[in-house]
């Protein structure tokens, strides 16, 4: 007999509360850092649409860990989001827009004037389950996130940022490699095989001679959005590297609810319940009965119709007792 569906759990997600992780992402950036060393020497970090703050958490923990208060001064990370967070030790918050050059003004200042080592973003839009309206509007995302990287980022630093991997990615590639010498793509055990989701993995920034950040670099041109379009040093084949060995638990798989033998399964509340959550005010309405409901017309209209349903049988039986 198969499990019940009350049995079948992610189990990173359960794993992220055991541990205190605001989201099961928290694996995603420390499987990406044990195949890449990402976060070796690096005292400045910048995360972009960084809520709810897995990733911020993580680079807190990772970043502080094992160091004097005087050495923990000297780390500095900024997170930016248009959304609220919850507050994190050592994470300076921006509410702000990453498309914005005063969003990127405000985190030059906070690192006085210096710039970071290394920038990640685990940004993402409301899919809508049109793959090529998610991917493209993921790309655009993640140039807006380049773009600011260009006025932060200092040269030899590393970006991270997540990517929707499609058939039209060959040119956004090819953008990538204009200011970074190295271009992977990532996937870590703890992203579902089934999705199209990996994070492309950027070291050694090395921006053009000459080059100028800019928030308004052109974004994907769609005159070349086929890659076959790309030849000669256009066309740049990307290596794919997956992150995690098969020790790991299968994010595609359900497992138990008791994933360890002997241990008796215990819910365990979010680490990190939403802060001004979208659907907040929809609750809110439908509580105090703020909600639209049928008005008197629609009434009317209903009653109208059950008239003519009681008008059609009436005819109905007339007419079998004619043929009677």
């Amino acid at each position: 007999m198969g499990r019940s569906s009350k049995d079948k759990r992610d189990v990173y997600y359960r794993l992220a509360k055991e541990e205190g992780w605001r989201a099961r992402s928290a694996f995603k950036l420390m499987q990406i850092n044990d195949e890449f060393n990402i976060f070796e020497g690096v005292t400045k970090v910048v995360d972009l649409c960084a809520a709810p703050g897995s990733w911020s958490q993580v680079l807190s923990k990772k970043l502080r860990a094992q160091k004097s208060d005087e050495e923990k001064e000297s780390v500095k990370i900024v997170a930016v989001d248009l959304q609220a967070m919850a507050p994190l030790p050592g994470v300076i918050q921006i509410q702000g827009d990453i498309t914005k050059l005063s969003t990127a003004n405000k985190i030059v200042d906070h690192f006085s004037g210096e710039e970071a080592d290394l920038v990640v973003c685990d940004g993402a839009p409301d899919v809508t389950g049109l793959h090529d309206i998610d991917e493209y509007i993921q790309a655009q995302l993640l140039l807006a996130a380049l773009n600011i990287t260009t006025h932060v980022l200092r040269k030899g630093g590393n970006f991270v940022a997540k990517i929707f991997r499609g058939k039209d990615v060959s040119l956004l590639y090819s953008q990538l490699r204009i200011f970074f010498p190295v271009v992977t793509i990532s996937k870590p055990r703890s992203s579902r095989n089934s999705s199209i989701e990996a994070f492309v993995v950027c070291q050694n920034y090395s921006p053009p001679t000459g080059y100028t950040p800019t928030m308004v670099n052109p974004l994907l041109d769609h005159s070349y959005t086929d890659f076959n379009q790309l030849e000669g040093v256009n066309r740049v084949i990307v290596p794919f590297l997956a992150c995690g060995d098969l020790s790991a638990y299968d994010s595609d798989r359900t497992y138990g609810l008791d994933i360890r033998e002997g241990e008796e399964y215990k819910y365990l509340p979010p680490t990190q319940s939403p802060i001004n959550p979208p659907y907040k005010s929809a609750v809110d309405l439908k509580r105090n009965d703020g909600i639209a409901k049928p008005t008197q017309s629609n009434s009317n209209s209903k009653q109208l119709d059950a008239e003519n349903s009681d008008a059609t049988d009436t005819v109905t039986q007339g007419v079998a007792n004619m043929d009677i």
